[in-house]
């Protein structure tokens, strides 16, 4: 609230007297503002960098595992068998002959208008385990939900058959392995476990009227077929999981002729980690050189106007490039990593030759893929002294600046209450200046009334 009355009697604008002393007060805090938003700005520029340093390092910590350029792509001559490679795959190649294909076993009931029995109990015997099932009701929907709730890994359907001869509607039920696979094949008994023991329970898919209409069967494939070392090789499922080290094979057909699966090194996966690589290290090196460069302009009036980026001459980024630029660019073993097609340039970025890569790595492929995981781990390594999230060069600097930035606040705050005491007190002195000033002003108009008032004397002389 504005104690000030302004020029009552003084003819003073002392609102805008006081707002010009203030602002002459306010200049140290204005200075603080000011480092405030400077150190904002570098701070969220540290944190991209931070940040992009971080993925770098992911990056160069994955391609620096031991098993991490062991990359191989693996195909078939058949569009009817399929492949896909795992780790520990090595090149290879094999001839099969698939001989079948995993089935799931199906059955169907005779017709029925309702289980046949009271209680309505069945048995499932699968896998060596038997399990009775017992149904709400007679009910074939009760059956139904009983089967399917049992977890005996056989699901059961009622399918529409037709009336019996009073025109009752009839069903038949469908039973079904829900895997694939020689040892999901079951039997349906109409009794309780009990009478199964006893031999008293019949078969429901082998009543009359009743059917098992696909058996339960293993995919198969043959190895060297026709030879002496013809080797069968089955599976529950139409997948065989490592035929060959780290790989998989997947049958849709059976065939007469053998089917050619070959593994080879996939030099297309190596070359484009090492690109990939190398084009996180320019990310780095581009956010660094954008934040660092000195723009040269003019302002309106002409003047020369130099614009500082927010990382010019700030030694710990230039210290974290460096680090950085010499784990991907010193020598392996004696060797440049140009040598193979990975080089500095002379902006201090980082260049990849996809074709020199390629050649090198058809020519000599351990020396080479044992080059790129040493420097993938070197860059894992400097990477990792930069932006570990504990102690890493560029946490530090943003948390002293975080620091900085909460001080400074601090130091703000305490200037707002002074800068308030100070206005407050200024406003009080012009305001019993004013009233001063209105005292003096109504003790000068009392006092000229009351010489008005004097009486006048006049003096003669004779």
């Amino acid at each position: 609230m504005t104690n000030a009355i302004d020029g009552l009697v003084s003819g003073l604008d002392t609102t805008s007297l006081i707002n010009s002393l203030m602002t002459v007060e306010a200049q140290p805090q204005a200075l603080l503002k000011a480092k405030v938003s400077t150190s904002q700005t570098l701070i969220a520029a540290l944190q991209g960098l931070n940040s992009q340093v971080s993925t770098l390092t992911d990056l160069a910590t994955k391609a620096a595992k031991p098993a991490a350029l062991d990359l191989y792509t693996a195909s078939s001559n058949s569009a009817t068998v399929t492949t896909s490679v795992s780790a520990g795959a090595g090149a290879g190649q094999l001839d099969v002959v698939v001989g079948a294909l995993a089935r799931s076993q199906i059955g169907v009931s005779a017709a029925m208008t309702e289980w046949p029995a009271t209680p309505a109990a069945l048995t499932i015997v699968t896998g060596g385990i038997t399990t009775e099932v017992s149904a709400a009701s007679t009910s074939l929907d009760d059956v139904v939900t009983a089967v399917n709730a049992s977890g005996t890994g056989v699901m059961a359907t009622k399918v529409a058959s037709g009336v019996d001869a009073g025109g009752a509607p009839q069903y038949r039920l469908q039973f079904t392995s829900s895997a694939t696979g020689a040892a999901s094949a079951f039997t349906v008994y109409q009794g309780t476990e009990a009478e199964v023991t006893a031999n008293t329970a019949p078969d429901l898919l082998a009543a009359p009227g009743a059917a098992v209409i696909r058996t339960a069967q293993d995919a198969s494939v043959t190895l060297w077929a026709g030879t002496s070392a013809a080797q069968t090789i089955t599976s529950s499922t139409n997948t065989f999981a490592n035929l060959l080290p780290g790989v998989a094979i997947s049958v849709s057909a059976v065939s007469t002729d053998p089917v050619t699966i070959k593994v080879a090194r996939d030099d297309a996966q190596i070359s484009s980690l090492a690109s990939g690589l190398v084009s996180s290290l320019n990310g780095v090196f581009a956010l660094i050189s954008t934040k660092t460069v000195v723009v040269n302009s003019t302002n309106a009036s002409g003047a020369a106007i130099v614009s500082r980026g927010v990382f010019t001459g700030d030694s710990t980024v230039r210290d974290v490039k460096q680090k950085i630029l010499t784990a991907a660019s010193a020598p392996v073993n004696g060797h440049s990593p140009s040598e193979y097609g990975i080089s500095i340039t002379k902006s201090g970025t980082m260049e990849f030759d996809a074709a020199k890569f390629a050649t090198a790595l058809a020519k000599d492929p351990a020396t080479v893929k044992a080059a790129l995981t040493e420097i993938a781990t070197r860059v894992a390594a400097a990477g990792t002294a930069v932006s570990d999230k504990y102690d890493g060069q560029l946490t530090a600097k943003i948390t002293g600046q975080q620091s900085t930035v909460k001080d400074l606040g601090n130091r703000i705050d305490s200037w707002d209450i002074s800068l308030a005491s100070r206005r407050a007190t200024l406003q009080s002195t012009y305001t019993a200046l004013e009233v001063s000033l209105s005292a003096l002003k109504a003790q000068s108009t009392w006092l000229t009334a009351q010489v008005a008032g004097l009486p006048s004397s006049t003096s003669s002389t004779g």
